[in-house]
């Protein structure tokens, strides 16, 4: 019930409230691991599967650091290493895939389409955790990692299409 008020917890105990751009940024990467959780629920490859689970953990870790203003405490952080991993998943699955020669729109298999949904959530999310980072320091990475995810959730989404051998949905003006 200490909610009532309109204010929450963060990590550290300082209460501020529930419309603050923190609490934003962080409900939106909540937003973002529960639309991969009815991603998961679908039949999926093996690869996609499992790396979508380890994103749901890696997930966790982006909230928990967003939720902690204080930047000297080196536990629950996003690192660069799980970038990394994000960007080689991106190389493995482009490599499956042709050049892009025209615009997509978001479809297909209706599971892609909920992953290119995934995408657009990581996509707002980023745009808050943004929006917080020029106001007060966060860790930077957290930045990145919600670039290079909404990149990877684009190229899950056509790898799924193709796998199934659906073309991409271009875009006609």
């Amino acid at each position: 019930k200490t909610g009532d008020d309109g204010s929450t917890g963060l990590i550290g105990g300082k209460r501020i409230s529930k419309s603050n751009q923190r609490i934003i940024a962080y409900g939106a990467v909540d937003e973002l691991n529960s639309s991969i959780g009815i991603v998961l629920s679908s039949k999926l490859d093996n690869d996609i599967h499992d790396l979508l689970e380890k994103i749901q953990s890696d997930l966790f870790v982006v909230g928990a650091d967003l939720a902690n203003p204080d930047l000297n405490v080196s536990s629950n952080r996003i690192t660069e290493d799980m970038v990394k991993l994000l960007e080689r998943h991106i190389d493995k699955f482009e490599s499956e895939l042709s050049p892009i020669a025209y615009f997509i729109l978001p479809g297909g298999d209706s599971i892609a389409s909920q992953v290119h949904l995934s995408r657009t959530i990581a996509r707002r999310a980023e745009t808050n955790v943004v929006q917080i980072s020029e106001k007060e320091p966060i860790n930077k990475i957290c930045k990145i990692y919600m670039n290079r995810l909404s990149d990877l959730l684009f190229v899950i989404a056509r790898v799924i299409n193709k796998r199934k051998m659906i073309k991409d949905v271009a875009w006609k003006s």
